[in-house]
């Protein structure tokens, strides 16, 4: 049927109902995309001794200029010793500042010094030449398709933060 109520054999358009083999297929395409689209960073990261957690800090870092610590915690979602000692990394590498807070003298604003938001600059260009191709290639209508899809899979709290820094247009 294609009516979009049960199966149909037109290569997944208008499925609501996916086979297990489909959605495995989908997982394993997720896993063989997100090899793909971290692999230009990796080689940038590997000769500098980084790894993705840095990347992740450094591209949020310069999505939300003055982030705090605790903001980042919780769009990365790792642990408190983990982050602090990617962000020393980054700090001690001259990449990162962390500012006190004006009104809460405990809190840590975290902003890219030039070298960092360079490093972020030839990171995300890597990255957004992949998707550029790849859009392309899908065209508007499975652009659109995948973003729906991908904030579907976020969790709720993740999806805030994801409306958050569209909203912000940071």
């Amino acid at each position: 049927m294609a009516d979009g109520r049960g199966p149909s054999t037109n290569s997944g358009e208008s499925l609501l109902f996916l086979t297990d083999e489909q959605l495995r297929q989908g997982i394993e395409a997720m896993f063989f995309a997100y090899r793909g689209f971290t692999a230009d960073p990796d080689r940038i990261l590997v000769d500098m001794a980084y790894g993705r957690a840095h990347h992740r800090a450094v591209h949020f870092v310069n999505r939300a200029p003055g982030t705090t610590v605790n903001n980042l915690l919780n769009i990365l979602g790792v642990t408190k010793q983990s982050l602090n000692r990617v962000l020393r990394t980054l700090i001690a590498d001259g990449l990162v500042i962390s500012k006190v807070g004006r009104n809460d003298k405990r809190e840590r604003h975290l902003f890219l010094t030039d070298k960092g938001r360079a490093l972020e600059q030839k990171l995300s260009d890597a990255q957004r030449a992949r998707m550029r191709a790849a859009f392309r290639d899908a065209g508007p209508d499975s652009v659109a398709g995948f973003r729906k899809v991908l904030e579907a899979m976020m969790d709720p709290e993740m999806r805030r933060s994801y409306t958050q820094l569209k909203e912000n247009g940071a």
